[in-house]
């Protein structure tokens, strides 16, 4: 796929999904040929895609990043939510040899130092599994919202990405956190119960704290830092933006 392929591919598909619910946007996804890959962070967003895909047997491979510094109750959903829906979910760690290096460079918890030591510990902990875990992908599925932080307002139904070569799906784009909560609801989705403890956004255990009245969802992220964009580089490629339409 050549990058101007992918982008025309990707501007097409951008339009045909805002026309189409949930489920019909993963299924068309699915069946559009090549392997889709959803990489799951086992949030309240992402659970709501895998029980559509759990529930509909899409043909969708489900993965998630298990970084070694998740917190128990992320861990311990991985496994309700595979016994649920009748799943397998494909766990991609860390390299020991990388998270060894890591600690002679920077210290075990040497990301809480500088921004170059936190990059490079999601750099081995969350970059490189994922790129193990899209290898052979063309759709890349992720549960990205344009309400979860300004740096996501822009949000599209798809996007070329081209560092990846592969079209990325946000099928969850022109979701609230209302409308996320009450899909959870209507169908008994199992969601992390640090959710109702503040944690709207949980990510490894060192770098997550829970918000404060007011604060953004994904304030509670490396909240040590003081850049409003700060990202784990997983959503930072060099994207072709294609403009969001309007919601159907």
């Amino acid at each position: 796929m050549t990058a101007l392929t992918g982008n025309g591919t990707a501007q097409a598909l951008n339009d045909k999904l805002a026309n189409l619910d949930l489920a019909e946007r993963l299924s068309l996804v699915g069946e559009l040929g090549g392997r889709a890959v959803f990489t799951t962070s086992l949030g309240i967003e992402d659970q709501v895609i895998t029980a559509a895909i759990g529930t509909n047997r899409l043909n969708v491979d489900v993965v998630t990043l298990e970084t070694g510094r998740l917190f128990k109750e992320t861990v311990d959903l991985i496994d309700e939510t595979e016994g649920q829906y009748g799943i397998t979910i494909t766990r991609y760690v860390p390299a020991q040899d990388d998270i060894d290096a890591y600690a002679a460079k920077y210290g075990l918890n040497g990301f809480y130092e500088s921004v170059e030591a936190r990059h490079a510990c999601c750099g081995l902990r969350k970059l490189k599994p994922l790129a193990r875990a899209l290898e052979g992908a063309s759709f890349w599925i992720t549960g990205l919202r344009r309400g979860q932080s300004g740096n996501r307002a822009d949000t599209p139904f798809a996007e070329f990405d081209a560092e990846r070569n592969l079209i990325k799906i946000n099928p969850l784009a022109d979701w609230d956190i209302e409308r996320i909560k009450a899909y959870v609801a209507d169908h008994a989705v199992p969601i992390n119960p640090m959710h109702a403890r503040g944690y709207p956004s949980i990510g490894c255990e060192p770098c997550t704290r829970a918000i404060k009245p007011g604060e953004p969802e994904r304030a509670g992220r490396w909240w040590w830092e003081n850049d409003e964009k700060r990202e784990c580089g997983l959503h930072v490629a060099e994207a072709t933006p294609i403009p969001a339409p309007s919601a159907a």
